[in-house]
Order: structure tokens, then sequence, then C-alpha cells
């Protein structure tokens, strides 16, 4: 680790380069091996023209903390240049790319997608490829994932319950068709176009259960309170979500393998200065992971008791219920819109 100005910390090699995150990748797929969990991960590729403007806003926001950064330095302000310096942190495509690197040598099978990496995570779960997408983007589910998976990638010093959602559960939960189910989304917010100003998730469920679609919405709306934007490509933010660029899953083989020892070793410990005795550690229990997993189980064989939640949108908060660890199935809670659920603990 190397401390920076005023008590700025970052892991980096002796060179200066950043490693948090091929320490991240490392520890984190040594932790579901470990637990049986076969991963496969899957980066983003292009972004979609419509999410321009939100990623404006994302630099707009960086270029912001960044102004707050030298501030705090100046005064010397230890939690201010710690809570700036959390929101300057970009991944770079090099590191992309390094993390890539390191998971084709640990033998895990990794997918550059052609769009938006949640799309193609939801396209494997419905192929069969998968039992869930583990992000925590809930747009996952406007996608149409079968399953999302929630706080799977969280520090173990966290202590962070397993979310599970279950797609099919959220529609009858909802009482909302898929189509109807978008609108809310869009509603809700997402990152295609802007949403209308007064409109939250709770505003946004109503009017759909009234109303049906944005366009009907929109039409009942217009002498009232609410601001629409100017440009609501909320058609366009639609389609994206129902016909998404992904990858071709026919006839796709997830193939998972042995760790190529020395490849890692050249790369981390050669190339990033990382600690020779901790890396072969970690590949032995890589090594060891692998040949005591013959398949994938549930998550829930891997950590415990699932808790089921009800709904807190449009109806009292009723009891926690207990359910044992077969079957996880989900409730509904409010999050970015409504999805259903259940946890696990770790």
């Amino acid at each position: 680790m190397v401390v920076g100005r005023s008590g700025e910390s970052q892991l980096t090699d002796e060179n200066g380069q950043v490693t948090a995150h091929l320490i991240g990748v490392l520890s984190r797929t040594c932790r579901m091996l470990e637990a049986g969990i076969k991963p496969v991960y899957v980066f983003d590729g292009k972004p979609p023209t419509l999410k321009g403007g939100e990623l404006a806003k994302r630099k707009d926001k960086r270029d912001q903390a960044e102004k707050e950064l030298e501030a705090a330095r100046e005064t010397g302000d230890k939690d201010a240049i710690e809570k700036a310096a959390k929101r300057t942190v970009r991944v770079s495509k090099e590191q992309n790319q390094e993390v890539m690197r390191l998971v084709k040598l640990l033998g895990v099978p990794v997918f550059e997608a052609p769009c938006e990496a949640e799309a193609t995570c939801a396209a494997m779960c419905k192929a069969g490829l998968v039992h869930g997408a583990a992000t925590e983007d809930m747009d996952t589910l406007t996608f149409a994932c079968p399953r999302l998976i929630r706080n799977l990638m969280a520090p173990a010093s966290q202590k962070k319950d397993i979310a599970e959602y279950d797609f099919d559960k959220v529609l009858k939960g909802l009482d909302l068709d898929y189509n109807q189910f978008i609108d809310l989304c869009i509603l809700c917010g997402c990152d295609y176009t802007d949403s209308i100003f007064g409109i939250g998730p709770v505003k946004a469920l109503q009017l759909i259960r009234e109303y049906k679609n944005i366009e009907t919405i929109l039409e009942n709306i217009k002498d009232k309170k609410y601001v629409v934007p100017e440009n609501f490509m909320y058609k366009e933010a639609r389609q994206l979500f129902k016909e998404p660029e992904v990858i071709d899953t026919n006839n796709l083989e997830l193939k998972w393998s042995k760790p190529n020892d020395e490849g890692v070793i050249d790369f981390l410990v050669k190339e990033k200065s990382f600690n020779e005795e901790r890396v072969r550690n970690a590949l032995a229990r890589i090594k060891k992971a692998k040949a005591g997993v013959a398949s994938q189980n549930r998550l829930e064989s891997f950590f415990g008791v699932a808790t089921v939640k009800s709904s807190t949108i449009g109806k009292r908060k009723e009891p926690e219920k207990k359910k044992g660890s077969k079957g996880m199935v989900g409730g509904f809670k409010k999050s970015k819109g409504v999805s259903g659920f259940s946890k696990t603990k770790k």
C-alpha cells in the first residue's frame, strides 16, 4: 500500500500503478470458488448512444468531486479528502483489460459484451447458462433477467446478506406484465432518458396501474404539476430494454479450467510486484476449490437460511417470514422501482 498526499491511500505496485482492481478480483474469485460458485465475468462493451447523457452527468459529478478534492487537500481535511477521493474513482479501459487477462489466467470464463454487460448477463440467465446475474444494477431486471443477485461481491467485512430477486415473482406481485414493468422502471429512472420531475417510485406504480403505459400517462398529466423532460426518449429506452444488443448464446459453452500458474505469477508478481507467496497460496486455494466443485448448486446451499421480504410499496409492512434453504422465493421491496427478492445469510 502506498500512502499519498494528505493521508490518501491506494493499493499500487512499485511503479505507482493502481492494483486494487486485481487484488479484488483475485480475492473474490477465490471466495466464490471456495463457496462452490462457478463465476462467469462479463464486461461492458460500447455504451448505447442513449446513455450519452447519463455518462456526461457522471463526468460532471467526477469533475466537481475533483475540485472538492483539491480544496480539501488545501485545508488538510482528511474526512473531506476521503469522501471526495471516493467520488473521483473511475475504472479505466486498461484496468478492465487487466482484470479480463487475470480472470482468463485463473481459468474462469470471461466475456466482453457488445453493449451493456447487464443485458448480456440477462441473456445468459434466460438461456439457462447461469443461475443468475450478480450485480448491483437494478436495471438488470428490466432486461427480464430471471434472477438478479445483489451483494455477492460485497467485501466480507461488510457482512451483507445475499439478496436474490425473482423476476417472475416481481411481475406477479406487482400485478404487471413485462411491458408495464419496463415503463415503470423508466418512470422510476434509468440510464437512457431523464425522468419526469415529481414522479417517484410510489407515484409511478400508481400511474402505471391506472393508465397501463407511459403514453396514456402523459395524456392524463398534462395539466398537473409534473414536469416532463423536453426530450423524453422513453420509446427509445423501452426498445433498448426489450431488444438489447447481446452476445449470441446459441451453442455458447462455458468452460472452467485449471489456473495457469506461471502465467499468473508472471503477471501479478513480475509485472505488478505482488507478493509471490500470497499469489501461490491463492492459486492453491483456487485449484483445491475447483477440484471439489463437480457442479454448481444454488446460492442458499452456500450461505444458509433465506429470509423472504414482502412489499413496502402501496401496502403496510408485514413481519418477515422465515423459509428453509430450498427454493429461494421473492416478495417485494422498494428499490429504484419495486423488486421481489429473498435474502440468504453469508
